[in-house]
């Protein structure tokens, strides 16, 4: 069930905004309100996100990813379109009804951790729960509870200064947990972090989905991030997004050269999954293993099988089974039920099909950034802005505009 839909967003910088939305659905270009002193950040972007999704939008710096999710919660005002939550118009709100949204709803998880250094990471992370006026006896025993959830039980005493960079993510991340927003809006959250620290905040962030199931909309830049993270993804090129879909289908069927571009260096082997790949059972029946005993049956072959996986097994995991047996492999959906198996060939030939690909066309350039874009103030916002913890400062320079922080 989609709870966050967003139509036709448009949000652009400069003078007569409405006039330019309108050149631009007559076909107008980007580059060209640039010269005119106006920059289309968000150009009519469409998306939905599932209940319990990890929706991940991806681009270079100046894309417009940065800004588009800034539209999702009202800390910036669509130029057109509407944007709604649990069916609920978020773009009718009045500037009250927002900040209650934000404060109680849409929890944000920025790129740099701006943690209160004369507070205890206890106190940084029930510090949403302080703005929104809940009892203290209650707001520590939510924050201890994210605290524990992010792997920080034990440090509830500590000072900011004494935890790592991962460790002041992790209290950031708590902070926005503890409030039990339905929606997280995380901007670049890892993006600052070195590059096993990244990795471990990308693990605790999907262990915690299993059980929380939060609907997340996740910016990075990072095609590996994306993939690694995103049930669907969303790539963005000059305020446009170009392409949706699952990683399978962005490495496989990309859009265009564009998006190609972005794949050439992505290793399909943890990205392609066994439920990619697999063939029907009733095409490995009659198969004969090594002892000669043929398999007329899914119950003979399942017994055969050198392993049994899951459809969304990647297919790295596959190399070993597969080459020490002339049987296929196995593979069942959620339920363990027979849904296809996976042979040696198929798998070598998959491989070998990618190794043919002609080479990907050059690594993109940066998009063209929106530097000197008018600060456009947001109003200021306590509640929304301490609810995530973070910064609303954004490395993209797509929009240097303030984010309530």
């Amino acid at each position: 069930m989609s709870r966050l839909q967003a139509e036709h967003l448009y949000k652009v910088f400069g003078r007569r905004p409405e006039d330019a939305v309108r050149r631009l659905e007559a076909g107008a270009g980007r580059e060209e309100l640039r010269a005119e002193g106006t920059t289309a950040a968000v150009i009519d972007a469409s998306i939905e996100v599932d209940e319990g999704q990890i929706f991940v939008v991806m681009g270079l710096s100046g894309s417009g990813k940065s800004t588009l999710l800034r539209t999702l919660n009202g800390l910036l005002e669509p130029t057109s379109g509407t944007v709604r939550f649990d069916g609920q118009d978020l773009t009718s709100l009045s500037d009250k009804e927002l900040r209650k949204v934000r404060s109680e709803k849409i929890s944000m998880v920025f790129q740099h951790f701006a943690l209160f250094p004369h507070r205890s990471v206890l106190e940084n992370a029930a510090y949403g729960l302080e703005v929104q006026g809940v009892p203290r006896a209650e707001r520590i025993a939510r924050a201890t509870e994210a605290l524990e959830l992010t792997g920080l039980k034990g440090w509830e005493k500590s000072w900011p200064d004494e935890l790592s960079g991962g460790m002041q993510q992790r209290v950031g991340l708590a902070r926005a947990l503890a409030t039990n927003a339905d929606l997280l809006l995380m901007d670049e959250s890892f993006s600052a972090l070195d590059p096993l620290i990244r990795r471990d905040m990308q693990d605790q962030l999907l262990e915690l989905q299993k059980s929380l199931k939060k609907t997340i909309v996740f910016i990075t830049h990072d095609l590996n991030e994306a993939m690694r993270l995103g049930d669907r993804i969303a790539v963005m090129r000059d305020g446009r997004i170009v392409q949706i879909g699952s990683a399978e289908d962005i490495l496989v069927t990309p859009a265009n050269d564009y998006v190609a571009s972005f794949t050439q260096d992505v290793d399909r082997t943890r990205v392609l999954t066994a439920g990619a790949i697999m063939t029907e059972v009733g095409t490995v029946l009659g198969a004969t293993t090594p002892e000669g005993d043929k398999l007329a049956t899914a119950a003979e072959f399942r017994a055969a099988a050198p392993a049994t996986v899951g459809a969304d097994t990647p297919l790295v995991e596959l190399f070993t089974p597969c080459s020490t047996s002339t049987v296929p492999v196995a593979v069942t959906d959620e339920q363990g039920s027979l849904i296809g198996a996976v042979t040696a060939e198929r798998l070598l030939a998959v491989l070998g099909e990618a190794a043919e690909q002609s080479p990907a066309p050059a690594a993109p350039a940066r998009d063209a950034a929106d530097d000197g874009t008018p600060a456009e103030k947001t109003p200021a916002d306590p509640a929304s802005a301490h609810t995530s913890g973070n910064s609303s400062a954004d490395h993209d320079p797509e929009d240097k505009v303030s984010a309530g922080a």
